[in-house]
């Protein structure tokens, strides 16, 4: 939704141009239009170790990004994130070692891999100047203006997903299964340090920060729990029940409600994020699938997207929390994706080497756009 400054701007220089129309100079004033601007989704390739990139205005595939050297099989590349200035994309292949690759989205060509250890996870500043790695024992700073990888930061093991508040000031590192994983772990990034672990009740799985930045949600399988903590004072609140093995979390981006979907109870479940209560749960097929997008909202927070079973993906209502027709996409759907303008969904099919476009105004499916072999993760530009 546009803001009111951009309206009240608009509504100036619509006034502004009469007035040029009646001394006779807006042909004078006037210049080419600008350019549009390509929005491209880039889709990882993990059977092959390449990315392709897709125009989200005619839905054509473009020339393949080879990562990896074709016939090398000792890497899977299996996630992507893109610079918010949608310069440079990375895309992670795990191994013993593994890489970390960033390409440039103008010129489609890699740059030099960064070796890592046994990554699973990794997420870029707002400002785009570093992005952080989650590195088994250690989370890695790496700058994006060098594409070099910082002192590493010792956290508890193992690390498996990061995410980074809206400001910029923190980032919250969540370990992976056992007594470690019964905390998270904040880390300046000014400073590039760790904090002491945040304490919560269970193994957990999955993060999302409100976008004001004031409440990490942490979700916990185990005990079947989210919970909120204070990302002003790093403490955690009391935990929120959330159904039988709760998986994924996602947060409308006005803030006010949180959906979490469950793998063990089969719903998603809203919670409000002004009183941290659950609402009733919303049956319909869940899918987890670590490290990727399974729950995706539009931009205009109208409409929630659940990864489910039998190749298909659910639309929920946020107005009325009701599930919609299962929509059919492809063979072993593995991550979503919606354009920044919400028009489209974008869902990778691993099984078909497809990505299934759903127009989000009908909620129907487009035709199957081809790309690599076993495709994984999804990442859109800005």
């Amino acid at each position: 939704m546009r803001s009111p400054v951009r309206r009240t701007v608009g509504i100036i220089a619509a006034g502004t141009a009469l007035g040029l129309a009646a001394i006779g100079i807006v042909g004078a004033a006037a210049g080419p239009a600008p350019a549009a601007r390509v929005v491209t989704a880039y889709v990882v390739n993990s059977g092959d170790g390449t990315v392709t990139p897709i125009n989200t205005a005619t839905n054509r595939p473009g020339r393949t990004i080879r990562i990896l050297p074709a016939g090398d099989d000792r890497l899977d590349l299996f996630l992507i994130r893109i610079r918010p200035d949608g310069r440079t994309g990375y895309v992670l292949a795990n191994g013993a070692p593994g890489t970390l690759t960033p390409f440039s989205t103008a010129t489609s060509k890699p740059g030099a891999p960064i070796t890592t250890d046994l990554a699973s996870d990794m997420a870029i500043t707002p400002n785009g100047k570093t992005l952080y790695l989650t590195d088994y024992s250690v989370v890695i700073p790496v700058s994006t203006a060098a594409n070099r990888p910082g002192r590493p930061i010792p956290v508890p093991c193992c690390a498996r997903t990061v995410v980074i508040t809206p400001n910029g000031k923190t980032a919250y590192v969540l370990p992976d299964g056992g007594i470690p994983a019964r905390a998270v772990t904040p880390i300046s990034t000014a400073t590039n340090k760790a904090g002491r672990p945040i304490r919560i009740n269970g193994d957990g799985t999955a993060m999302a920060i409100t976008p004001n930045g004031r409440t990490l949600y942490v979700v916990t399988s185990g005990p079947g729990t989210v919970t909120p903590i204070n990302t002003a004072t790093n403490r955690a609140e009391r935990p929120i029940k959330a159904g039988r093995q709760p998986d994924m979390i996602a947060i409308t981006p006005n803030g006010k409600t949180a959906y979490v979907g469950n793998t063990g109870s089969q719903t998603v479940i809203p919670i409000n994020t002004a009183t941290n209560r659950a609402g009733r749960p919303i049956k319909v097929a869940v899918t987890a699938d670590p490290g990727h997008a399974t729950i995706a909202i539009t931009p205009d927070g109208r409409t929630v997207y659940v990864m489910g079973g039998r190749d298909t993906v659910t639309p929920i209502s946020t107005a009325t929390n009701r599930a919609g027709r299962p929509i059919r996409v492809g063979r072993f759907p593995d991550s979503l994706a919606i354009t920044p303008d919400g028009r489209t969904l974008y869902v990778v099919n691993g099984d078909s080497g497809t990505v299934t476009p759903v127009n989000t105004a009908t909620n129907r499916p487009g035709r199957p756009i081809r790309v690599g072999l076993s495709p994984v993760d999804i990442a859109i530009t800005p």
